[in-house]
């Protein structure tokens, strides 16, 4: 079995057709992507330092109530390739980031929400001083903590961010992507943490054909008719991604790349983050490079913060497409 499909369980309820995000290119070269050192022209490969571990990304299992159409990590309501992290271990992760200066605890999965232990690991994160980031889709799962949350709101203010994935400005895009009857619900979610005064941001996508400044209008004019405090020109809080497909061609990142792009190693995201997963049938979590290969065994890094700050090779087509061409990061 391949490492980029280590460990994952397919959902039975995943969708079958395509995304109107779809990435828009040929087939990966079976000769890209192989070697950690070396690209497929035999150019050293790029990679990119541990500068300061500035976020600590907790995956809270890869189960959820959507199984969206191009969904990187494969979650649905069936899949636990990820398994629930458990408040005990995110301690630990947390007790060890203390001492490594990290300002911010975010939280993906999955639905963090629907993680039994969620609430009492994202208390303790913020009752440690840390910043949090909770990635949710805004629906029923979260909706069920309304009362928590408010409390965690009334508690730590701004320290506590919510991003909702709302794909796209439109229904027809969203729920493309997300399926029937979800953007109602995830809206009318975004509507709540918005009229009680959270901090919050809307993380979205791009169509084919569609640029930066027509989606940015379009989610404009979204947040002003439905009442959402959320300033759609502010790349923090409204974060649109690149698509990630690691089955389509991208350029592989060699050391001059740095140079003819004007970018430095210092702007990738695993230069100043790791994530913590909890594999199904491991004992204990590990720590990947970034939130976005949690599978792949060349991207796990060790048991430790500590093991896993060496240098991380960008052997991986999601490292070239989001990363340093795409120029995105999951952190705020």
């Amino acid at each position: 079995m391949s490492t980029r499909t280590l460990g994952r369980t397919k959902s039975r309820n995943a969708r079958t057709g395509p995304s109107p995000f779809a990435a828009d290119a040929p087939a990966l070269p079976p000769a890209k992507f192989t070697d950690p050192d070396w690209t497929a022209q035999r150019e050293p490969r790029a990679s990119v330092p541990l500068i300061e571990l500035e976020t600590l990304w907790l995956n809270t299992g890869t189960l959820c109530n959507l199984a969206c159409a191009t969904c990187y990590i494969e979650s649905s309501p069936t899949n636990d390739a990820l398994v629930y992290l458990s408040a005990e271990h995110a301690a630990e992760f947390y007790g060890e980031a203390q001492g490594m200066g990290t300002k911010e605890i975010g939280f993906t999965g999955g639905e963090p929400f629907m993680n039994p232990a969620f609430l009492p690991m994202l208390t303790d994160a913020l009752e440690r001083g840390f910043e949090a980031l909770v990635l949710t889709n805004a629906m029923r799962p979260m909706r069920r903590h309304e009362e928590a949350l408010l409390v965690l709101r009334e508690r730590f203010g701004d320290k506590l961010t919510l991003r909702v994935s709302l794909d796209h400005h439109t229904k027809a895009g969203h729920e493309g992507e997300r399926g029937p009857n979800s953007w109602e619900v995830g809206l009318d979610g975004l509507r709540w943490l918005s009229e009680h005064g959270f901090s919050i941001a809307v993380a979205g996508r791009l169509l084919p054909g569609e640029g930066m400044p027509e989606a940015r209008a379009g989610y404009a004019a979204l947040f002003k008719r439905e009442g959402i405090a959320i300033d759609p020109q502010n790349p923090a809080r409204l974060v649109l991604f690149p698509e990630m497909d690691e089955t389509k061609d991208i350029a592989e990142i060699t050391t001059g790349c740095w140079d003819i792009l004007g970018k430095s190693p210092a702007d990738i995201m695993c230069a100043t983050s790791r994530m913590v997963v909890h594999r199904k049938g491991e004992e204990r979590p590990r720590v990947a490079a970034c939130t976005l290969i949690p599978y792949d065994e060349e991207f796990d890094l060790g048991d430790t913060l500590a093991e896993a700050s060496h240098p991380v090779k960008l052997n991986h087509p999601h490292c070239a497409r989001f990363c340093v061409l795409g120029g995105a990061s999951c952190s705020a």
